[in-house]
């Protein structure tokens, strides 16, 4: 049996035989990994409050080789978000991150700037200031990944965008002019295209010394979470809870 050791997010957990919990987490070694907490319902000596979603540890495990999951030893509380206020608007934005942390990676499989990523958005998660860290990481989620188009010209008749309304469909890929939008497509104003333009040239600390009030990027958002629902193929729950803060 080989022990580990490693960086990790809690990104959820769940009953799973009589006082076990099951574990999933983001380990900054080997990726997303699942692993059984022993008695963890019982006693709260080795874990404490680890156990929520988002909260960055140290941990220890075991695991053996062709086993799917890995035994949890214990659990270093490095930073946990219950270390600040929380509302309703502060938990559902640190579910949304779990959530689609726990959708977007398979497990084993490494991504250091995902980890990074994750870390600084949860770190500038304050009670009131949730809107920027949100459009920030949905954003970049899809940027990372792969799944942002180009937002300056028609992937239909190739037009120049830059400054104009842009529109996009959540059943298509790319955006497009006002002449060839899609069905049910859906506007994206210049100023949010220039907002997303400023989002990936800059550091979030920098974005988090501005006022974002919630209806501050509130196109860009519902873009971003449009974009990760149609290249994960599910709903994000805890982006429509958001929403609704």
């Amino acid at each position: 049996m080989a022990q580990r050791q490693s960086e990790a997010i809690v990104l959820r957990s769940w009953p799973f035989e009589e006082a076990d919990l099951l574990v999933s987490l983001l380990t900054r070694d080997q990726g997303r990994i699942k692993g059984v907490a022993r008695h963890a319902m019982r006693s709260r000596r080795r874990f404490g409050g680890a156990l929520e979603p988002m909260t960055y540890v140290r941990a220890s495990y075991s695991e053996k080789p062709r086993q799917e999951l890995v035994r949890l030893d214990a659990f270093e509380i490095l930073w946990s978000p219950l270390a600040e206020p929380v509302d309703y608007a502060r938990t559902a934005a640190l579910e949304m991150v779990a959530e689609v942390l726990e959708e977007v990676l398979p497990e084993q499989a490494p991504d250091d700037a995902l980890f990074r990523l994750a870390l600084a958005v949860a770190e500038e998660m304050h009670l009131g200031r949730v809107w920027m860290p949100a459009t920030y990481f949905a954003l970049w989620v899809s940027r990372l990944m792969g799944w942002m188009p180009a937002l300056g010209h028609c992937v239909a008749c190739g037009v120049d965008l830059r400054g104009e309304t842009v529109w996009y469909s959540a059943t298509a890929d790319g955006v497009t002019c006002e002449d060839d939008r899609r069905g049910e497509s859906e506007a994206l104003p210049p100023e949010s295209v220039v907002e997303a333009q400023k989002i990936f040239r800059s550091p979030i600390g920098e974005l988090a010394t501005e006022e974002w009030s919630r209806r501050r990027g509130i196109h860009l958002r519902h873009f971003a979470i449009a974009l990760l629902e149609r290249n994960l193929d599910r709903r994000i729950r805890s982006a429509r809870a958001l929403e609704r803060a």
